[in-house]
């Protein structure tokens, strides 16, 4: 997910029309416009963008794969 906006230890965060608020404290000096994986509403790794990028497809195709079943 791509950090949106950063207040404290939290952030909001999106990937696509998904977007939530989750505890960044386990992430190095985060800032905005970072990705990070996100489990269960924890930031836990920063990511960079090209791998986010593909993460992101995979999930699209993810999905699509879904709505046709």
């Amino acid at each position: 997910m791509k950090v949106e906006h950063i207040d404290g230890s939290m952030a909001q965060v999106s990937a696509g029309a998904v977007r939530s608020t989750v505890n960044i404290q386990l992430i190095r000096q985060p800032k905005i416009g970072d990705y990070v994986l996100v489990h269960a509403g924890i930031a836990i790794e920063k990511i960079n963008r090209a791998k986010a990028q593909e993460i992101l497809v995979l999930i699209a195709d993810l999905e699509q794969k879904m709505d046709g079943a």
